[in-house]
């Protein structure tokens, strides 16, 4: 490889070759443990005994004995020399069972003439694109990057692989050039240099890759990540640490387009060592927005408040949206730190190569790069250096940021700055501040970290697939393509007559926010499905769920009468009608806010959930805020689609019908007549009303909505519930009897509000429970053995329901939401192990770390990778939390707190 190193002690070992020669003393294979030790006795409605083994299959390959430097407990672990067995495909139409082909051939007509005419001569990308789904890549980890600034993700084996810098769209591109490489050196003589990467690839030859996976590991608990490198007969470990300032209830540094990497190195040999650690990055992606050329590096040196960092600035002035990357590292008393400003990434690699191997430092230039030639790339590299004595530690520090203050969506109007450049201004000059004030505020944000998560880690009854989950499937909080942009004051919308007069102070303050449905679903706020994934906003970022929701209320408001031809009916249709809440609030490929309801497959204005969603999640987030400002403003709009809602009540039996059709989330799956699942959303919505018109003094509309209630809630019980659960719909077809995993939604909603109980009380409590037994028996237990969560729709007799192709497919996002209701009713047992499967399947099994779909079935296919709906799991942390609440008032004798049974909740009536 033209090293320089002997080869004896040159040691790295790749895929399909031999286990790597190893000085490890003869020692067996570490156990890491995952989870404390379980108490010995536990309730039968707790969750349930930790498994030491948890990670066990993941780190089976482990054959190291380093732990790392203060690696927690909890989190997803995997050896970097796992192979998952299990290589499913994405769903496509040859997966569609012929009957169901049937029922969509016109649809499918539809959508190949729209997708040719999209990508064929308007030359975008469809907001879903059915014939280039994302290819399976079993390699994510967590990505770097705040809320809204753009994202990166590097993956666990250590490879820089998905890129959303431009807002919404990404590039799923594994760069070579970007790595971390590290040199040892004894007595003035490199003695080891390699590449902490298990790749071989065809560029930059010259360096030593293939990195024995056998003995490293990645731990992940975002927002952060550990890679453990033990390196064979050197006595040596290093623990990278990976910190994004993801930080719940802060509206500042959580959007900062920055990352952390630190470098605990260890030295457990006898002998003094220099370290060095090279981070080495690509200016752009080489793809096609490379190619042009005109790139440049430079390096930079920032010293402010005693501290001072350095580095190289890589420019990317390629339009539309042009960014400058920052890669740095701190300079201390013990550290130094060196750059080479440019190399080819495309070539052998030799100079930058024999540059570090010679002494272990780079040969820092001055001055800037040549700008780069059409067609050639440029890459630049910064190093750390230190000296470790003998049986001691060093640390070394880089950060990752980058830059791209002003942004334009597909449609190239518009010109919008990011939520940052409110600290750090919007003129493209900021990475160095952003890299100083990063590495500076780096410790302070891991101690808010540890803050938020400790009391979940701490809890000794929750099980560590759980803790994982919890916390890392918050990643999509940030890279589901998200936006979160300034308003600027002579864009605020003007001031509603009679109502929203707290709309410009929230977007004002606080800005506006959009992330996509999904990473292959390409619209922002997609009403339904946020309907499950809004638990982690508004429980971690409240200000952003309001934004959100004042947004979606402006958006209900107006109206857009320019036509089109809808793809499942072949019907036309206007875009969006007034006062309904539309689907989504645009297609980042083309003007988001500006053209809502990207989404043309259905007209949705006719779907019979999105207004009683809206109406839910007002309550809630009423409830969990205390703000009465807000209730008052969202009061005229709920009762605006309320109203348009209530022409769905055919038969005036207050009970809304379906329309023959798949008009709600699940928008493939047929639902006729009065249905369990929008039915009891109908209903959950009807009695929010019932508690908010009393909250606003209005006892017209109260008596109104209470009357409605009582007659739906006969109706509802009346038509569809059969001893067991609720029927899935009252057609005739056979599968109105399916039993639907998501059949309580409405009663999840209500007790996620503080009602649904007692005085408020609207599905009986009995039959809500024993659907959820029902459910659990089905639809978990007798669905693949019990270990992938709860299938959609499963028919009585313990057969999948097949009659739709969403049907039998299990929503992981609707199985963290079953779950949590079942929390609710008193199932915790159930609902953890009803959870667990899903968790197990994405994360451990099919190996979708990082990238947890919507859905996948039993067998062979998974459906649109990175989506938004499985952020509801954080509606399981909130009902354990109320739980706890409930369980504390109840041991606080004499005293009148939390809520009692049959109080109704929240603030009092409002002024």
């Amino acid at each position: 490889m033209g090293t320089g190193v002997p080869a004896s002690e040159q040691i790295s070992c790749a895929k399909g070759e031999a286990r790597c020669p190893e000085d490890t003393g003869g020692t067996e294979a570490v156990h890491v443990p995952d989870c404390e030790s379980p108490e010995a006795s536990r309730s039968p409605n707790e969750p349930g005994s930790c498994d030491p083994e948890d990670s066990g299959q993941l780190m089976a390959s482990y054959e190291g004995t380093a732990r790392g430097y203060r690696v927690p407990p909890f989190g997803w672990r995997i050896c970097l020399a796992h192979e998952f067995a299990e290589k499913r495909k994405p769903f496509q139409a040859n997966n569609v069972s012929l009957s169901n082909l049937v029922k969509h051939l016109g649809m499918g007509l539809r959508y190949l003439k729209w997708w040719y005419r999209k990508t064929q001569v308007e030359k975008k990308t469809p907001f879903i694109d059915m014939f280039n789904c994302v290819p399976l890549r079993q390699i994510y980890g967590c990505p770097l990057g705040g809320i809204g600034g753009g994202t990166i993700t590097r993956g666990w084996r250590g490879q820089f692989c998905r890129w959303q810098l431009d807002p919404g769209m990404y590039q799923h591109r594994t760069v070579m050039a970007d790595q971390f490489t590290v040199c040892l050196r004894r007595e003035g003589r490199t003695v080891y240099q390699q590449v902490l990467s298990l790749e071989r690839p065809s560029v930059l030859r010259s360096w030593n890759w293939g990195l024995c996976g056998y003995f490293a590991f990645y731990h992940a608990l975002y927002p952060r990540a550990w890679t453990v490198y033990q390196l064979p007969g050197q006595n040596v470990t290093l623990t990278c640490r990976q910190i994004t300032p993801i930080l719940p209830h802060d509206y500042q540094d959580s959007c900062l387009p920055v990352g952390v990497f630190v470098w605990d190195v260890e030295n457990e040999g006898d002998e003094a060592l220099d370290v060095s650690i090279m981070f080495s990055m690509r200016n752009g992606l080489g793809d096609g927005d490379d190619a042009s050329g005109g790139l440049w590096n430079e390096p930079f040196c920032l010293e402010r408040d005693g501290q001072t960092v350095q580095g190289l600035l890589l420019h990317h002035p390629t339009v539309p949206n042009p960014y400058t990357m920052a890669v740095a590292a701190r300079l201390t008393a013990d550290t130094t730190v060196t750059h080479v400003t440019a190399f080819d990434p495309d070539g052998t690699g030799q100079q930058v190569w024999q540059d570090l191997l010679q002494d272990g430092q780079l040969d820092s230039p001055a001055g800037q790069s040549t700008p780069s030639q059409k067609g050639v790339g440029i890459a630049g590299a910064v190093c750390v250096s230190s000296k470790l004595p003998p049986r001691g530690q060093c640390r070394l520090e880089f950060s990752l940021a980058w830059d791209m203050p002003k942004i334009m969506f597909g449609a190239k109007g518009q010109v919008y700055h990011r939520r940052y450049t409110r600290f750090f201004g919007p003129d493209g000059d900021a990475a160095p501040a952003l890299s100083h004030y990063a590495l500076c505020r780096y410790a302070d944000w891991e101690d808010r970290i540890s803050a938020w998560q400790s009391p979940v880690l701490d809890d000794r009854s929750l099980p560590a697939w759980y803790k994982s989950a919890l916390f890392n499937e918050l990643y999509f909080v940030a890279d589901g393509g998200t936006v979160w942009l300034e308003v600027p004051e002579d864009s605020l919308p003007e001031e509603l007559e009679g109502g929203m007069c707290q709309l410009r102070p929230i977007l004002r303050d606080y800005g506006r926010f959009g992330y996509l449905e999904g990473q292959e679903y390409r619209m922002y706020n997609t009403y339904d499905v946020h309907f499950y994934a809004s638990f982690a906003l508004i429980m971690l970022w409240p200000k952003l769920e309001l934004s959100l929701q004042y947004d979606m209320a402006l958006a209900t408001l107006k109206e857009d009468l320019t036509r089109r031809r809808y793809l499942m009916s072949g019907v036309m249709g206007p875009v969006k009608r007034k006062n309904v809440i539309p689907h989504d609030v645009g297609d980042p490929d083309d003007e988001p806010w500006l053209r809502i309801n990207a989404y043309l497959i259905h007209d949705t204005a006719d779907w019979k959930d999105l207004n009683l969603k809206f109406v839910l999640q007002v309550y809630r987030d009423y409830y969990l805020t205390g703000d009465q400002s807000f209730l008052k403003d969202m009061w005229p709009v709920c009762l605006a689609v309320m109203e348009s809602e209530m022409k769905f009540d055919k038969d005036h039996d207050g009970l809304i019908e379906n329309g023959g059709y798949a008009d709600q989330t699940y928008d493939g799956w047929v639902t006729t007549g009065p249905s369990a699942y929008c039915g009891g959303l109908w209903l959950a919505a009807v009695a929010v009303m019932v508690q908010v018109a009393a909250l606003c003094g209005a006892q017209d509309v109260q008596n109104k909505f209470a009357h409605i209630l009582r007659r739906g809630q006969e109706a509802y019980e009346r038509l569809l519930w059969n001893g067991r659960y609720y029927n899935y719909d009252s057609s005739s077809q056979p599968q109105s009897r399916s039993v639907m995993s998501d059949q309580c939604a409405g009663q999840w909603f209500l007790r996620a509000c503080g009602l649904g109980e007692g005085d408020t009380e609207v599905f009986p409590t009995p039959h809500v429970v024993r659907a959820l037994q029902t459910i659990f028996e089905l639809n978990v237990q007798a669905f693949a053995g019990g270990g992938m969560g709860a299938v959609n729709g499963m028919q009585p007799h313990g057969v999948p329901d097949r009659s739709s192709v969403q049907s039998d497919e299990v929503w992981v996002g609707v199985v963290y939401g079953l779950a949590a209701t079942m929390i609710q009713e008193g199932l915790t047992r159930e609902g953890f192990l009803t959870a667990e499967g899903c968790y197990r399947t994405v994360w451990e099994r099919l190996g979708l770390a990082f990238q947890t779909p919507e859905a996948y079935c039993q067998q062979r296919v998974f459906r649109s990778l990175a989506y938004m709906r499985p952020l509801s799991i954080w509606a399981m942390q909130l009902a354990l939390q109320q739980q706890q609440e409930k369980k504390a008032s109840r041991q606080i004798v004499g005293q009148d707190r939390g809520l009692s049974k049959g109080a109704k909740s929240g603030p009092k009536e409002l002024p």
